[in-house]
């Protein structure tokens, strides 16, 4: 069983609402009529009814819920709730009620409300424009001071990582981190990586450099950030800085850091910057012909979730069901 399979069987045990708002894109369309064909969650498709339909062609829609939101009973109550959270800040009335009108906010705000357990966008918005609202009316959980987002990786015919999967982070949001955001990136995608592929996580923290074997402010970052993860989290398999080949490859990493617990099984790669995270997961996608979903979020109260503007109709299925497994595990 791939670990995609796993993730939607245990969707399944306890299932979840999912809006999707991005109802006038046709492969968010195809997804929602698969999500709720194969009971990996209810769906809440956001848009007008002949719009979607035309869309579906013979796609068969009767297990999804379309909401026409522009004209839904809730419209005012979800206004009103915005502009109390953000009154402080300037908002006005009219401001929030321009802000419900789109299907982002208003998808948030079913979250925030309880109408549903989780949103997935992304297909036709940019990251920034689908995050803006999660930030804005969920924010973070608990105890959590930065919202960071990672990759899940299924790499075929590979015997490194953990039979081939990965937790990729940070690949889609902080552009820069300090090291101790980065340290903060590690912990989280170490959790993460337990909660979705149930094994243990084994955390390396990238660089150019191992074990000192080029020393400068970026490499510095890195001894850092993983000097401060394990003091956070001692209970965590974490090291660095190591690079890519003494992270995964036993052979390599014996040679580059012996003794050390890391390298050679590292199942979650924790990247120093935005730029090298987005170009690893997609050169891993493209020449390894890997699955990634995400950019799956970490560190909002309740769970929303970007996707690639290629994604295809089944990668949004795929980021549905990690949805759901998260909020299973809120």
């Amino acid at each position: 069983m791939s670990l995609l399979e796993r993730v939607i069987s245990e969707a399944k045990r306890d299932v979840k609402t999912i809006v999707l708002p991005e109802g006038q894109d046709p492969r968010v369309v195809k997804a929602a009529a698969a999500i709720a064909e194969r009971g990996i969650a209810k769906v809440i498709l956001l848009g007008t009814g002949d719009e979607i339909r035309k869309l579906a062609g013979g796609i068969d829609l009767s297990g999804v819920t379309i909401l026409d939101y522009l004209n839904a009973g809730n419209f005012e109550r979800y206004t009103d709730a915005f502009y109390e959270m953000r009154k402080a800040k300037g908002m006005t009335i009219d401001g929030a009620a321009a802000a419900m009108k789109d299907p982002l906010y208003y998808g948030v705000m079913m979250v925030k409300q309880g109408a549903a357990d989780g949103m997935v966008a992304g297909a036709i918005n940019s990251t920034g424009n689908t995050l803006r609202p999660a930030l804005q009316i969920l924010r973070t959980a608990p105890g959590v001071k930065l919202v960071s987002s990672f990759f899940v990786m299924e790499v075929p015919d590979c015997t490194f990582g953990s039979s081939g999967s990965f937790v990729f982070a940070d690949c889609g949001l902080v552009e820069n981190p300090d090291a101790d955001q980065l340290s903060d990136i590690a912990i989280a995608a170490a959790k993460s990586f337990k909660m979705l592929v149930r094994e243990e996580p084994v955390v390396a923290m990238l660089s150019y450099s191992t074990y000192g074997s080029a020393k400068s402010e970026l490499t510095q970052k890195v001894v850092e950030a993983t000097a401060l993860a394990k003091s956070k989290a001692p209970e965590l398999l974490i090291d660095g800085e190591l690079q890519l080949d003494a992270a995964i490859i036993p052979a390599v990493g014996r040679s580059k850091a012996p003794g050390s617990n890391v390298a050679g099984s590292a199942n979650v790669l924790v990247f120093p910057d935005l730029n090298s995270g987005n170009i690893g997961y997609k050169l891993v996608e493209r020449l390894a012909k890997a699955e990634a979903y995400g950019p799956i979020l970490q560190g909002i109260a309740k769970p929303v979730n970007d996707l690639s503007r290629g994604c295809s109709a089944e990668d949004i299925v795929g980021v549905a069901a990690f949805t759901a497994v998260q909020e299973q595990n809120l």
